[in-house]
């Protein structure tokens, strides 16, 4: 099937769906630690880059998402490629969140001014192919320098779309479990089993909360994020048409038996004085709060703050455990899905620029930089290549924490549940989930009737979507 679309209808579009949504990783605070050395967790210092663009070079503009201390690695990785390719110079510019970012690169190719190359979050992948505004990278690429088969299983699964990459994966992560091993103590748990189910979990956190060895057992953020990683860790796809992989989605499914377990699960944890939140939407600053200061004896979130997570018990002195997501016992565990974000090219530059912009984004994702990224963020480690190196090093095996992130993604099965949904409105429709929970737990609704009317706004904003690029 063939779509046809206006720019104008997907920036109208994007105003809507973009606005009241973050994305499944959000920018660090300022001041985090943005560098590691095997055990050993160290802060750099970036360099600010020169003004001064060398004579004759090609310019080239990319724009992310970063705030903190990923901004100032990315900086710094940034001026290494600058001072070793004289003939390019990168101008880096955070632009905000995922949606302000991928928002502000659409309305400049408007404005005919585009950055060269823009970072996009993963659900953002069909809202950037529809506007019509992106260079799929495969086009680009000449023999050897670009690998597909250099990417682990996971990460080619999500981000190859009809047999093509669209854009250049670089950081990439999914949501794991973090405990404090101390407080598994103090309740009288082995603190080398973590539950591993959502039936473990309950019993888990009534030995905790009973116990007195923390307030509450376990936070995350009220996000949709969490929603899609369990549907998908039980092999349920959330749209239609193979999860939109294999013809454009028109509806979610919300209302099935999948949804429903984890709304439940969701809800008998809340009300139970188990499961903890800020109160907010999409607050990963207030979960994390709860964890690190130990009113929570477990957190789910994403493993990009592995390095973070790793700081905070060592700041706050007690031993961090870190396991796999969740599951109900009676299905099986099926894998998450890749969250995180890519590296998109726009076109409509001269020749000599997209080539520039090309050699870029292949070095700055090669299996050197791949392997420097991992350290100091927690991201994973996307190539096999750059695994491979860090298997020699014993680097899993000195630091643990990585180990269950990584054997997690290494561990999925798959199939069009664990591929992850390709949705146009995505970013709405995961507002809608998450509006829908927050009903749940504040009693204004039953599950069922939660699910049925996010269902219905859903599909429909699926189908106006739709409509729009037609």
């Amino acid at each position: 099937m063939k779509f046809t679309y206006k720019l104008s209808a997907v920036i109208m579009l994007l105003a809507t769906v973009l606005m009241v949504v973050s994305s499944c990783a959000q920018p660090p605070a300022e001041g985090e630690v943005v560098e590691v050395e095997v055990t050993r967790i160290v802060e750099v210092e970036a360099e600010g880059e020169s003004d001064e663009i060398p004579e004759g070079a090609t310019v080239i503009d990319f724009w992310h998402a970063f705030g903190g201390g990923r901004k100032l690695l990315i900086e710094r990785m940034v001026a290494d490629f600058n001072y070793t390719h004289p003939g390019i110079y990168v101008r880096v510019e955070h632009k905000g969140s995922y949606r302000d970012t991928l928002n502000a690169a659409i309305l400049a190719a408007q404005q005919e001014t585009a950055p060269h190359i823009v970072q996009i979050f993963e659900v953002g992948s069909q809202l950037a192919i529809d506007s019509g505004i992106f260079v799929p990278i495969e086009d680009l690429v000449q023999g050897i320098e670009f690998q597909p088969d250099d990417y682990i299983e996971g990460v080619s699964n999500y981000y190859n779309i009809d047999g093509k990459f669209n854009s250049m994966p670089w950081n990439s992560s999914n949501p794991i479990l973090y405990y404090n091993k101390d407080i598994f103590r103090a309740a009288g748990l082995d603190p080398e089993k973590p539950p591993e189910t959502f039936e473990e979990m309950l019993d888990v956190c009534d030995t905790i909360v009973s116990s007195g060895a923390a307030k509450n057992c376990i936070s995350w953020p009220l996000h949709g994020w969490f929603f899609e990683q369990w549907m998908a860790n039980m092999g349920a796809e959330l749209a239609d048409n193979g999860n939109g992989r294999d013809a454009r989605a028109t509806e979610v499914y919300l209302t099935g038996d999948a949804a429903k377990t984890i709304m439940n699960w969701w809800k008998e944890m809340y009300d139970k004085g188990y499961y903890a939140y800020s109160g907010k939407l999409e607050d990963w600053d207030g979960a994390d709060a709860i964890f690190v200061s130990g009113q929570a004896a477990m957190e789910i979130t994403s493993t990009s703050d592995v390095v973070q997570r790793q700081n905070d018990a060592a700041e706050n002195g007690f031993e961090l455990g870190t396991s796999y997501l969740p599951y109900p016992a009676d299905s099986e565990r099926q894998g998450v899905i890749v969250g995180g974000a890519s590296m998109w090219l726009t076109g409509g530059h001269p020749d000599v620029e997209m080539q520039a912009a090309k050699d870029f984004v292949i070095w700055f994702t090669n299996t050197e930089n791949a392997i420097r990224w991992h350290k100091a963020t927690g991201y994973f480690p996307i190539r096999k290549s750059a695994v491979d190196v860090l298997e020699v090093e014993n680097w899993f095996e000195l630091n643990p924490a990585y180990q269950a992130a990584f054997d997690q993604l290494l561990e999925t099965k798959v199939n069009r549940a664990t591929q992850g949904a390709l949705i146009g409105a995505f970013p709405e429709v995961r507002t809608i989930i998450e509006q829908a929970v927050e009903k749940v737990l504040a009693g204004e609704a039953t599950v069922d009737e939660a699910l049925e009317a996010a269902k219905t706004e859903a599909d429909k904003a699926i189908q106006d979507y739709n409509a729009s690029v037609e």
